[in-house]
């Protein structure tokens, strides 16, 4: 894996990763931000929004299939700087996974060197973010149409490449609520010897009940 895409191993201190994962428009940064506050810890944020907006005031452009590889980089070389001072918890509003989606969504390629860093990337678990929260613009999302269709491609790439996740639906608070008592949980689980996948099958069976 090219050196500009490895994650930065935790150390002796033993970090859990939250990653946010979802489309554009569903509460991701929010979330992480309440969850950062909730646990006082660090939160990453997304290196995409300022880079392409730099790139739009400097050279009135959008986003193309060239932008991915810097955007990966910037995004590692942000969450790596984040794993060195987090506090127990770190909760990244995307990764390399959503960047990896959005290239083969958009320009239907990703490169090989994002490709495999999307894949070997590590978190304790994903949460995927639902369409169930209203559309909100700005000058850099898309458009509210075919979020469906997104949503869709978002969760089977977490199938696809074997991600341990939860679907996080709801309002703002109900979704910090949820999201609080499944990390609460997952840590005591972890503690206790369990894998985040083990976590996960446990977490379904019991609430599909």
């Amino acid at each position: 894996m090219e050196e500009n895409l490895k994650q930065l191993p935790t150390g002796a201190k033993r970090i859990i990763k939250i990653a946010l994962f979802g489309p554009e428009s569903t509460g991701k940064t929010t979330l992480a931000k309440q969850l950062a506050e909730y646990y006082k810890t660090d939160w990453v944020p997304e290196f995409a929004r300022d880079y392409l907006q730099e790139k739009w005031n400097k050279q009135q452009a959008i986003c193309d299939v060239n932008d991915m590889l810097p955007i990966a980089y910037g995004q590692t070389q942000l969450e790596n700087k984040k794993t060195a001072t987090a506090n127990q918890y770190l909760f990244c509003d995307t990764n390399l996974m959503v960047t990896k989606v959005f290239s083969e969504v958009y320009y239907n390629y990703c490169e090989p060197a994002l490709d495999e860093a999307a894949r070997e990337h590590e978190y304790d678990l994903f949460f995927l973010t639902d369409i169930d929260v209203p559309w909100e613009k700005d000058d850099l999302r898309d458009k509210p149409e075919g979020r469906e269709t997104v949503f869709s491609v978002f969760k089977q790439s977490l199938i696809d490449n074997h991600k341990p996740f939860i679907t996080l639906s709801g309002d703002k608070k109900l979704r910090l609520k949820k999201a609080v008592s499944i990390i609460d949980d997952l840590t005591v689980a972890l503690q206790n010897g369990q894998s985040s996948f083990e976590f996960v099958q446990t977490y379904l069976k019991e609430t599909s009940k």
